[in-house]
C-alpha cells in the first residue's frame, strides 16, 4: 500500500481504504477536462422488465480485456495516455494491477447507478476495485447483502477522491450511487479492474 494517508472505513466482512484528496484539485481539474474530451462516451441500453432502457449515465470501457456486466458484453477499446497516467498512480497507491477501467459519466443528479457488486467471475474471488472521482461531489453508499443490523454507510465521493474496495467486500456488501434533486456538477468515475482470462 502507499505511504498516502489511506483512511481504512469500519465496515465489517470488508477492505475498503478512502484517500479523500487522492490527486489535488488542480490537477484533478485538468484530468477532468481531459476525459469529458478525449473518452469515446457512449449511452448504452440495458434490459429492464422485458425492456430495453437506456442507462442513467455514460459509460466507457477501456483496457485489455472484454467484460460483461449486466448483460452488455463491452469490447475494449485501446488505452488512452490520460487512462494510462491515471492507472499508474492507483496501482502505485493500491499496489494492485488493473488491466482495464469502467468508466461513468454522470451528468445531472438524475444520472445514477442501482444497488450492485463488482463479483462477475472474470474478476476472480476476492478483486481489488479502484474507484477515482473527478467533477461534482456525489453521495454514495454500501449496504451489507445478509446483516439487517447493519444500516448503510455513506461516503461523499469527492472531486480527486479515491476508494479501494478489496478482499471480501464485494462478496458481502452492494454500492450504489443514488440520484439526487440538488443542483450537483457532473461526475466522472472510473472504476480500475483487473479481468482474468
Amino acid at each position: 500500500m502507499s505511504t498516502l494517508h489511506l483512511q481504512q472505513l469500519p465496515l465489517p466482512d470488508a477492505e475498503v481504504y478512502f484517500i479523500p484528496h487522492f490527486i489535488p484539485a488542480p490537477e484533478s481539474d485538468v484530468y477532468f477536462g481531459r476525459l469529458v474530451q478525449e473518452v469515446n462516451w457512449q449511452q448504452e441500453s440495458i434490459k429492464l422488465f422485458g425492456r430495453q432502457l437506456p442507462m442513467p449515465r455514460l459509460t466507457a470501457w477501456y483496457g485489455d480485456k472484454s467484460y460483461t456486466y449486466s448483460g452488455l458484453e463491452n469490447k475494449p477499446q485501446p488505452w488512452l495516455p490520460v487512462l494510462q497516467e491515471l492507472r499508474e498512480k492507483v496501482e502505485q497507491a493500491s499496489g494492485q494491477k488493473y488491466n482495464s477501467v469502467l468508466l461513468n459519466l454522470y451528468r445531472t443528479g438524475q444520472d445514477s447507478m442501482g444497488w450492485h457488486a463488482d463479483d462477475e467471475l472474470e474478476l476472480g474471488q476476492q478483486p481489488s476495485i479502484a474507484s477515482l472521482s473527478f467533477g461534482g461531489e456525489r453521495r454514495f453508499a454500501f449496504k451489507h447483502r445478509t446483516r439487517k443490523d447493519l444500516k448503510p454507510a455513506p461516503l461523499i465521493l469527492s472531486h480527486g477522491s479515491l476508494l479501494l474496495m478489496q478482499g471480501p467486500t464485494q462478496h458481502h456488501w452492494l454500492h450504489h450511487v443514488p440520484k439526487t434533486a440538488r443542483a450537483v456538477q457532473p461526475r466522472i468515475n472510473l472504476t480500475f479492474r483487473y479481468v482474468r482470462g
